[in-house]
């Protein structure tokens, strides 16, 4: 199928101005999707995960953090050894032990952070602004003379004054040639407009690539960081089924699709999102919501009898995408709002074939059930009420006959 029958295209992005993207996608799932309360994932798992990933094109894999423990550096190190098209990051406190750790791992990329905002340096840190910055330079300097790519990266971002933000990202970018800055907006406090402003501050300033980590306190880390690329962020950071601590992170399968959709970045491969998220999902343990976007349950199911008869015409008319473009499958309910046309679209789509009176008295008994059992009809009750309708018409034809006689 073309590419463009496959999706509808948001043409009124034709209408507004933004920056063309210039975009690569991180995908922390291993690292911060593994900070889920509850979540731990094996090294085989860890391995499952990042070679799919790997294999959809993202660029980036942040693997873990290296220093957590034994057996996270042992996984680190396997993965960054896989031989991945895929670089990989790893996470690092502002101490150079932790950069050690890194290069232990043979990773392309370690992630030094430190918090800037008053509220860390106060309550978690207990030390000043200037401390904080000398830790950060050291390891940055330690990290770079042992040839390791950096990400300096601002923990609470969003509650950080940005001149402190432009001028603690001036100087590692001046002093040391960091290869990336990053924004992590850690409370999800950021909107839309101020993640825009936000990054087109630090865009104007710097000259290093920006990083943008979203997290979903307000269910707008998807939006987010759309936003933030459309203001010139490279690095968008994202988790499959956007797990994460509290409410999460920013959507892999949210972002990729709508960077295709909204702005026709299309060199990833969106076939293996459903498969990719099963797989987060058996080993997290987390389910998403059935009304998750994209991979959810109901992603593609259609019960509305109306919606029904058109998507049996042309899918378009109800879904943006088709589910085929991200390896998923539709789904027709039949329930109490599904019509005589849609309905008889079904059962022809399952084998079978209902004269005019019996599929009006199969949308009788199918509005009786759902309305007594509260829910929608799977197939299998489907097709034991098509037998019903069947023999009673049966029943009926052979009264009849009896009759005339």
């Amino acid at each position: 199928m073309p590419e463009s029958e496959q999706y509808s295209r948001n043409k009124l992005m034709d209408f507004i101005e933004y920056r063309p993207l210039d975009i690569e996608i991180c995908d922390v799932t291993l690292r911060d999707g593994e900070q889920t309360p509850g979540v731990v994932f094996t090294k085989e798992q860890k391995l499952a995960m990042a070679s799919e990933l790997d294999s959809m094109g993202v660029e980036v894999i942040e693997a873990g953090f290296p220093v957590v423990s034994a057996n996270e550096k042992e996984t680190v190190k396997e993965i960054a050894n896989q031989g991945f098209n895929s670089r990989i990051c790893c996470l690092s406190r502002a101490v150079k032990g932790d950069v050690d750790a890194a290069l232990e791992c043979d990773v392309d990329i370690v992630s030094i952070f430190i918090a800037m905002s008053d509220m860390h340096l106060k309550y978690k840190y207990h030390r000043s602004l200037e401390e904080m910055l000398g830790c950060a330079k050291e390891t940055i300097e330690y990290a770079t003379d042992h040839g390791l790519k950096v990400r300096f990266a601002a923990e609470d971002a969003s509650r950080t004054p940005i001149d402190r933000l432009k001028k603690a990202f001036k100087e590692v970018e001046n002093e040391y040639k960091v290869q990336y800055v990053s924004l992590a907006d850690t409370i999800g406090i950021l909107n839309p407009t101020t993640t825009h402003y936000l990054v087109s501050e630090i865009f104007k300033e710097v000259n290093t690539s920006i990083c943008i980590h979203c997290h979903d306190d307000l269910g707008m880390a998807t939006a987010n960081t759309l936003a933030a690329a459309e203001a010139g962020a490279k690095q968008l950071h994202t988790t499959v089924n956007a797990i994460g601590e509290r409410a999460g992170n920013a959507s892999l399968e949210e972002v990729m699709v709508a960077l295709r959709v909204q702005y026709g970045i299309d060199r990833y491969d969106t076939t293996k999102l459903t498969s990719l998220s099963r797989m987060v999902s058996e080993y997290s343990g987390i389910t998403p919501p059935v009304n998750k976007a994209v991979v959810g349950q109901n992603a593609f199911t259609h019960e509305s009898g109306i919606h029904v008869a058109a998507i049996l015409e042309e899918p378009r008319t109800y879904e943006l995408f088709l589910p085929e473009m991200v390896g998923g499958k539709r789904n027709l309910v039949v329930g109490k709002h599904t019509g005589t046309k849609a309905l008889k679209g079904i059962i022809n789509s399952i084998g079978f074939c209902l004269e005019r009176e019996e599929l009006c008295a199969l949308i009788d008994k199918v509005k009786v059930c759902t309305e007594e059992k509260h829910k929608s009809i799977s197939r299998d009750q489907l097709e034991r009420l098509i037998t019903q309708v069947r023999q009673e018409s049966k029943t009926t034809e052979k009264g009849e006959e009896k009759f005339s006689i």
